[in-house]
């Protein structure tokens, strides 16, 4: 008897006793299925395990759904799925995880290929969404299993690979890499500082272009635009030569052949926010010529210009400490930070100074790099990220942590502040201690108790990594301060900790005690008279405020309660009023359900912020700070739109928290003709 044969004897040995496990899960009770479904879990994992096994589990998904396999699960709406989770249940050292997942994106093969209807999800949204699954789980494609996985998934490992190298097989290259680079392009138009992910899907692009079996149809066109954004994105490093070979080269140009290569660079730069590890070595190189190509190489505006003109000395010194191939990214920080203009503020440019030549503690050089690596030394990549968060204020990200809040602080002091954001810097990374006044008494960093991040993730910038520690202890003993009084700690707390512009006055709609809604009108009318320009006078937001906003997932559920910024409230292109934010979570393009979907470009945002209708934005909020000598008229706000506006709110996370007297009222409104 051959391998193959064998091998299907047990395959199909397998599949008869899943298939007696799935029919024992269709006769249970509702109850009686969490007995049950262990045994088909066991079942599922045993026949992936094995060559065929995804088609025989596919031939077999609509069964398996209808048995109960997904209840209770959001598996049981796949039209609420989100493709990017999937890399999580993917790499999950809980097999069953694994399982259920491998399961739904079986049976919506089965969907997309006209096997299976299904009453949620169209063939077409089906095929979207695994082409999406696929393009964010690209590296799994091409990789075997890491040490790291065999430990945590142990033969399971194997089974994501499996899955995915047969969807690809029904699905094709073509529809897959188009859905990544799409992806790729819609993260960097909101100009994020951490890349090193976006570059991994660039090199998996790269591996992809290179293999002869991979057809990438129409995509290959924006595919190459990005895979040369980094590796060969002037004439001078075409072919990807390394980096030692592009410098000798620099050295036999001349001053034209140079301008061409440093103009390359920048509009890759700008184009993309991706900045190559050639352009450091370009930089660098012209620290030797003129400030004319200096500022070429960074593509400056006059207004640029004009700043490293004046404080050429200063902008010399950060390229030559900041500026190496592993730092390249700060380029782009450096560059933004010289158009923000930001050198002309009075302590700005000596505060650099002093960064240059800050000596750091050795916890501050062991933690950077422990995360970063030993070249370039600790104090380079600090360095970078400084010049990475003054010229990218909005691209500050909170990580895999709960640090919303100091998250929110760096990004407005950045924004705001820079001079003390600068300050903070050195606090932390030569004191490892921050001292912050809260109503008066001093709190330091040192003797505070843990933060809200009991152990923080290292997918953080440099400047992350050192200060939000000190900032989270600061923010968890501002809270505790505040215990015993009544209401919302944030009413004192915003205002201590991120800054003096933060309104004096606060709104909350939300009762503390019991969690439930509560004065939601007359929040709503006073939020629309501070913020809306058509009833506050056209006052614009001058100061970055800090809001609170209750996230919701794409089914519309309560998630959780979040910190954002409000930035501007402005009409769009297409004159509909929208609040401009500032959302610390790393990627601010959401899906919180209701045909509430979170703009990163296209309605007028700017780099790094991220939008929404005015009324879809104010469903959302639960807590403002005001100006309270600025009132606005509350009075005159349309209750057309209020009604709007609680109507999302009643849809979505209100559903469960509204007044019973508010509900009902709501429905005798929705039933009067």
């Amino acid at each position: 008897m051959s391998p193959d044969s064998g091998a299907a004897t047990t395959l199909d040995r397998r599949v008869a006793t899943l298939d007696h496990a799935a029919r024992s899960l269709s006769a249970a009770s509702d109850f009686g299925k969490q007995v049950k479904l262990p045994r088909v879990l066991e079942a599922l994992r045993r026949v992936l395990q094995l060559p065929g096994g995804c088609a025989a589990v596919r031939a077999r998904a609509a069964d398996l759904e209808a048995a109960g396999l997904f209840l209770g699960t959001d598996w049981a709406r796949p039209h609420i799925l989100i493709p990017s989770l999937s890399t999580g249940s993917l790499r999950s050292a809980n097999a069953d995880t694994v399982v259920l997942e491998a399961v739904s994106d079986l049976r919506l093969l089965a969907v997309a290929k006209g096997d299976l209807e299904h009453p949620m999800i169209s063939a077409e949204q089906a095929n979207d969404h695994l082409s999406q699954v696929l393009a964010v789980n690209l590296s799994l494609l091409f990789t075997a299993p890491t040490e790291a996985e065999r430990v945590q998934q142990g033969r399971m490992a194997e089974v994501p690979r499996a899955l995915l190298n047969y969807l690809v097989t029904e699905i094709g290259y073509e529809k897959v890499l188009e859905n990544l680079v799409d992806e790729i392009w819609r993260i960097l138009r909101q100009r994020p500082i951490q890349v090193d992910s976006v570059k991994r899907m660039i090199t998996q692009i790269a591996v992809a272009r290179a293999n002869p079996d991979v057809d990438l149809g129409a995509s290959g066109l924006g595919a190459d635009r990005l895979i040369s954004s980094l590796y060969g994105t002037t004439e001078g490093c075409r072919e990807d030569p390394g980096v030692e070979i592009y410098r000798t080269r620099l050295e036999s140009m001349d001053d034209s052949a140079l301008q061409y290569e440093a103009t390359g660079f920048a509009r890759s730069m700008h184009d993309t926010g991706l900045v190559s590890p050639y352009h450091a070595v370009l930089l660098r190189f012209l620290l030797g010529k003129g400030e004319y190509l200096l500022g070429e190489a960074m593509g400056l505006s006059s207004t640029g210009r004009d700043s490293l003109l004046c404080y050429h000395e200063l902008v010399r010194s950060l390229i030559e400490q900041a500026v190496h191939v592993e730092t390249a990214q700060c380029i782009y920080g450096l560059t933004l930070m010289l158009e923000r203009g930001i050198l002309y503020q009075p302590p700005v440019a000596p505060a650099l100074w002093r960064q240059l030549a800050l000596r750091l503690s050795p916890h501050s050089q062991q933690r950077l790099t422990q995360v970063f690596g030993p070249a370039p030394n600790a104090r380079a990549w600090l360095l970078s990220g400084v010049l990475s968060v003054l010229g990218l204020p909005l691209g500050i990200g909170q990580g895999d942590n709960p640090t919303c809040q100091s998250a929110r602080a760096l990004s407005m002091w950045a924004y705001n502040d820079p001079d003390y954001l600068l300050q903070t810097v050195v606090w932390a990374a030569r004191d490892d201690e921050i001292v912050m006044h809260f109503e008066g008494r001093p709190i330091s960093s040192r003797e505070s108790d843990a933060g809200v991040s009991t152990a923080l993730q290292h997918d953080l910038d440099p400047v992350s990594l050192l200060v939000v520690p000190h900032l989270d202890r600061i923010y968890a003993e501002m809270g505790r301060q505040c215990v015993g009084r009544d209401g919302d700690p944030h009413r004192w707390i915003n205002p201590e900790f991120h800054g003096w512009w933060s309104g004096r006055g606060f709104r909350i709609n939300v009762d503390v005690a019991t969690g439930q809604l509560t004065d939601l009108e007359d929040f709503q009318r006073h939020f629309y008279a501070s913020y809306h320009p058509f009833y506050n006078g056209n006052q614009p937001v001058i100061h970055p405020q800090p809001a609170g906003i209750a996230i919701t997932d794409s089914a519309a559920r309560f998630v959780g309660w979040h910190a954002i910024t409000v930035l501007r409230v402005n009409l769009d292109p297409e004159s509909k009023m929208r609040v401009y934010f500032y959302n610390p979570n790393n990627d601010s393009g959401q899906d919180w359900g209701d045909g509430v979907i979170v703009g990163t470009a296209g309605h007028g945002e700017r780099f790094g912020e991220a939008s929404l209708p005015f009324e879809q934005f104010a469903s959302r909020l639960y807590i403002f700070h005001f100006d309270p000598l600025e009132p606005g008229e509350s009075a005159a706000v349309d209750r057309t739109e209020l009604d709007r506006v609680f109507g999302y709110i009643r849809r979505s996370w209100g559903a469960d928290r509204l007044p019973t007297e508010t509900v009902a009222d709501e429905q005798v409104q929705t039933d009067t003709p």
